[in-house]
């Protein structure tokens, strides 16, 4: 009997659908995208340059056999359905499919649901529609953005620098932290110090004499200062005022990942990666269901029925004078972010009745997702803010203090933010107290602080720079090409990472700018709405870019390698440093007439001498990259733990003791210490 066909991106998701849809309807898996841009053409680029950038696909290697099964499924089916993700990547997915399936226009629909629960997955049926062209124009103007500048950026780095690629948004966002180095780099400290009053219960600091405010700047005005101060203290002015603690908006891709980092010390790539597994789809007792909506939105959207769902849920866990109101984008909604914030898919499905069937990771995002939609709904805190002003013979000090009066949302999503009570006592105008000491502290002006990977999300995002899908590949990317590391988590670029930066500005700094990338942006949103044609969008970069390109491989100096003071033993060239994917090693100069590379010896790390040779017990690591601790005598000596091995001795049978964080075990027996 004919069926249905309904495909979808991802296998894990596929399964959950079918068995929402029954018997009459098959769901398969298009496993992601199935064709790219080719590398024919000029440049190998795919691109037709000469003919309104008309792009060349073909299917990606791995793919044609899915392809050629799916083709099969599409003739034996009465309907096909493409039902791949929400966004205007998803829209070109589901073109590609409709493009290399053969399908023809009443042959198909185009479904899309923003949550992957029954009801959500049964009514995008109801409100099927065609491929939307604006949006996959959009799509795609991107993908040739970034093959044009990727693939040709790339050779020029490769051909003159140490670097091995260059990209549209990636190149912007290394710029953004070269810039803070910089800024760190000539940043001059200076001195300063602060004056406390310190009392039984509270302390209060010195901000002004005769109500202007006082600056001191060193120590000899620091003691001028308290030689003119005594234990006696007038209360000047006690102000208090109650004020509304505001909860925040749900989640966006941005804004969780910035939290995920924050609190759950999540990289933006883990967090992505959990966060698709709670939407595709999670085995509970009773059913197969998606927790979370779409995880790649702008928008801070809550549907009609979600926002009515809890409103109930708050109002009976509670009381009413809990329920809140629903948050109001800043910004212009447009298509990209036409979708909902990120939310549980039901109110009802709390962390704790879902923490059974979650890993534990899986369990702290989807607990923070959760906690934070609700709290968006529910009510404001209140805080009563009091401020006293202190009087000492002209000089004023200041304390500052606040007593939360209603929790508000603060009931349920504390464990996400900074609330301290600082109490103050009850004081009176006029009245004079006694500080028990008066102190005087030096201190010197901090630099900028480098960007962390949940600041520089931020950053990115409030330029309008690059998309919410992207920044956990523009992180790893920066990261794996060597142009920066990670610092007390936080991103400081290389030498590479500034050489980068540097000669992309000498020659592509009309293109390579925070301007010109987020107006990019804002023509490929132009271009998903209809107003602008693509391909005009593509012409005008071109025209700014090839000139610009090639004038940078006529002038740009190339670095020369660091010679060793050695020469090749094959063809008799100077041997210099390189750098590869793994770090620095030493090549001959003649490359790549001369394919020599020395070997450099590996400094092995000793733990102990082998208990069965003369060898050394070196630290080492397998093909999957786990590290273990084998004899430097291998082959001859096969002496391996996988516990790092200690000093000692297992008392009951004489073999070798090892240690895994705390526990100390014998490497043959079940004897633990």
């Amino acid at each position: 009997m004919s069926k249905k066909l309904v495909i979808v991106e991802s296998p894990s998701k596929s399964k959950t659908i079918e068995k929402y849809l029954g018997s009459d309807y098959k769901v398969l898996s298009s496993k992601g995208h199935i064709r790219d841009l080719s590398t024919s053409g000029k440049y190998g680029l795919g691109v037709d340059l000469e003919n309104n950038f008309q792009p060349k696909y073909t299917t990606i290697k791995g793919k044609s056999k899915l392809v050629d099964e799916l083709k099969k499924e599409v003739k034996k089916s009465d309907f096909v359905y493409l039902a791949t993700d929400p966004d205007r990547e998803g829209e070109a997915i589901s073109w590609h499919l409709y493009d290399v399936l053969g399908l023809k226009e009443d042959e198909y629909d185009r479904i899309v649901f923003n949550e992957i629960t029954k009801n959500a997955v049964t009514s995008s049926f109801k409100n099927a529609r065609k491929i939307d062209t604006n949006l996959v124009n959009s799509q795609e103007t991107r993908r040739i953005l970034d093959r044009i500048i990727g693939f040709r950026l790339s050779k020029l780095m490769q051909a003159k620098t140490d670097g091995k690629s260059a990209g549209r948004v990636q190149s912007v966002a290394l710029k953004l932290i070269v810039d803070k180095e910089r800024e760190i780099n000539k940043f001059v400290p200076e001195e300063y110090w602060t004056i406390k009053s310190i009392f039984n219960d509270f302390e209060s600091e010195l901000y002004a004499y005769n109500h202007e405010n006082l600056e001191v700047k060193n120590k000899e005005q620091a003691d001028e200062i308290l030689s003119k101060l005594n234990d006696k203290f007038k209360v000047e002015s006690v102000e208090s005022k109650e004020k509304l603690k505001k909860s925040k908006a749900p989640f966006t891709t941005s804004t969780m990942q910035q939290l995920a980092s924050t609190k759950l010390n999540m990289s933006a790539k883990k967090t992505m990666s959990i966060a698709q597994k709670l939407y595709e789809g999670v085995e509970l007792s009773d059913e197969t269901v998606g927790l979370i909506t779409y995880m790649r939105t702008d928008s801070i959207r809550l549907s009609d029925e979600f926002v009515k769902a809890t409103y109930a849920y708050i109002d009976s866990t509670y009381g009413k004078e809990y329920v809140g109101y629903v948050k109001k984008s800043k910004k212009t909604e447009n298509v990209q972010d036409a979708h909902e914030a990120i939310r549980p898919t039901s109110i009802n499905r709390t962390p704790a009745s879902v923490k059974p069937f979650l890993s534990n990771d899986e369990f702290k995002l989807y607990s923070m997702i959760y906690y934070r939609a609700l709290a968006s709904l529910m009510k404001d805190a209140k805080v009563t803010s009091t401020t006293i002003i202190l009087d000492n013979n002209n000089y004023q000090f200041k304390s500052n203090g606040q007593v939360l009066k209603f929790d508000g949302y603060l009931k349920v999503y504390c464990d996400y933010e900074e609330s301290t009570d600082e109490i103050l006592p009850v004081l009176k105008e006029d009245e004079v107290i006694t500080s028990n000491d008066i102190v005087s502290d030096q201190h010197f002006t901090k630099p900028p602080a480098r960007y962390t990977e949940a600041k520089l999300i931020k950053e990115m995002e409030e330029l309008g720079i690059g998309r919410p899908s992207t920044y956990a590949t523009i992180m790893d990317n920066i990261k794996n090409r060597g142009y920066v590391i990670l610092e007390e988590k936080k991103f400081k670029p290389t030498e590479i990472g500034i050489e980068i930066t540097d000669k992309l500005q000498e020659y592509f700094s009309h293109i390579i700018n925070v301007k010109y990338t987020a107006n990019m942006e804002s023509d490929l949103d132009k271009i998903a709405d209809g107003s602008i044609i693509w391909y005009n969008v593509l012409s005008q970069f071109y025209k700014d870019f090839e000139p610009a390109l090639d004038k940078a491989f006529n002038n740009m100096e190339k670095k020369e390698a660091e010679k060793t003071g050695e020469n090749c033993p094959n063809c008799g060239n100077p041997l210099v440093i390189r750098n590869g994917k793994y770090g620095k090693f030493v090549a001959c100069s003649n490359f790549p007439e001369c394919k020599y590379i020395k070997n450099e010896p590996k400094e092995e790390k000793v733990v102990l001498d082998c208990p069965n040779c003369e060898g050394k017990i070196v630290e080492k690591r397998s093909r999957k990259g786990k590290v273990f601790y084998g004899c430097n005598n291998y082959p001859k000596c096969k002496t391996a733990f996988w516990d790092k091995p200690i000093e000692e001795k297992c008392p009951d049978c004489g073999s070798q003791l090892t240690q895994k964080g705390k526990v100390i075990k014998c490497s043959s027996c079940s004897y633990k210490k």
